[in-house]
């Protein structure tokens, strides 16, 4: 509530001030979070990792890097911390930042883990389909995991999704992550489960603290609203929009036609304009095959014209505001 209230004040300020100035009439005021948040959970049956003991975390709980240490584990191969001179990570001792290096040899890691919160990043570099599968067999094996994303080039994959679903197979110069791994968010109860969302989290940060990362509707869902002469006065609009869309709209405000560098650059959110139409959009789910013990990623996302919206994705019953629907899925 205090950084709530000190937000608040702040925007006060600039609007005093815009007053004091006599800017008000010709200001516009766009306003938007960054994204979602929620509630860290370090807890795990399943985890290797959450069984050993460790100095600096609590009995228990799952430290710093326990999905490159479940994931060494399931392949009996070693793991190294890139962050501390790829020394091997030993027993009761976990990765520095989450991060890992596994294999024979840290200067040529088969496996390499990107800790990201409520999502990590998996690199496979050699691109084997059966290192691939022996990964993902591993982690749908982990309470923690709700939803899997694997590189189209890698081939498809019995519970998981492709890249492409998530618009991730792009043409970056930098290294593709072979699996995005989506972790487990639920509600503590509340009656907005969005707003009491606990995710479990690869971080060095402890349970009860804030995260965000993951792939449930807590942390996707965002607040925009804006202001002035260029938008419509009490409108609100029930059209998904995002934060990609505040470029496209104030370039259409200043009459300014950017050239775009790809293809994900939003749209210009016309409906709030003065003259503009409210557009017409579509809500869509895609589901995997089911893996051998049932487990299938289930995407939710909206379609506005080219523009996609996505929601939420994971495991039925293991992402908050995710939505199996399954007379919409299409099965991939």
């Amino acid at each position: 509530m205090a950084a709530i209230r000190n937000a608040d004040s702040n925007l006060a300020v600039i609007r005093r001030t815009l007053d004091d100035l006599g800017l008000s009439d010709t200001t516009d005021i766009v306003v938007s979070a960054d994204h979602g948040f929620s509630t860290i959970s370090k807890q795990s049956e399943t985890s290797t990792a959450a069984r050993a003991s460790y100095a600096d975390v609590p009995a228990g709980m799952l430290p710093p890097g326990f999905l490159a240490i479940d994931i060494a584990a399931a392949l009996n191969l070693p793991l190294y911390d890139a962050e501390a001179g790829n020394a091997k990570v030993e027993s009761g001792t976990h990765p520095k930042n989450g991060d890992g290096l596994i294999g024979e040899d840290a200067n040529a890691p088969k496996v390499v883990i990107a800790a990201n919160g409520g999502s990590d990043l998996i690199y496979i570099p050699s691109g084997d389909s059966g290192l691939v599968k022996k990964t993902i067999d591993a982690l749908l094996a982990q309470d923690y995991v709700s939803g899997l994303f694997v590189d189209d080039s890698l081939g498809t994959f019995a519970g998981t999704l492709p890249l492409s679903a998530i618009n991730l197979q792009g043409s970056s110069l930098m290294p593709r992550p072979s699996i995005v791994v989506n972790f487990k968010s639920f509600s503590t109860g509340c009656a907005q489960p969005v707003l009491c969302t606990a995710e479990v989290a690869d971080t060095g940060l402890q349970q009860g603290q804030g995260m965000h990362g993951s792939f449930s509707r807590a942390d996707t869902a965002n607040f925009m609203a804006a202001f002035g002469p260029s938008f419509k006065k009490g409108f609100v609009s029930e059209a998904p929009a995002s934060n990609a869309d505040i470029g496209q709209t104030v370039a259409q405000i200043l009459g300014m036609k950017p050239e775009s560098q790809g293809k994900l650059v939003g749209r210009a959110l016309t409906e709030a304009l003065p003259e503009g139409a409210v557009p017409t959009w579509e809500r869509k789910t895609i589901a995997s095959g089911p893996s051998p013990s049932g487990l299938r990623t289930i995407l939710n996302y909206q379609v506005v014209g080219e523009t996609k919206y996505f929601d939420a994705a994971g495991f039925e019953g293991g992402t908050v505001g995710l939505s199996p629907d399954p007379a919409l899925a299409l099965t991939k």
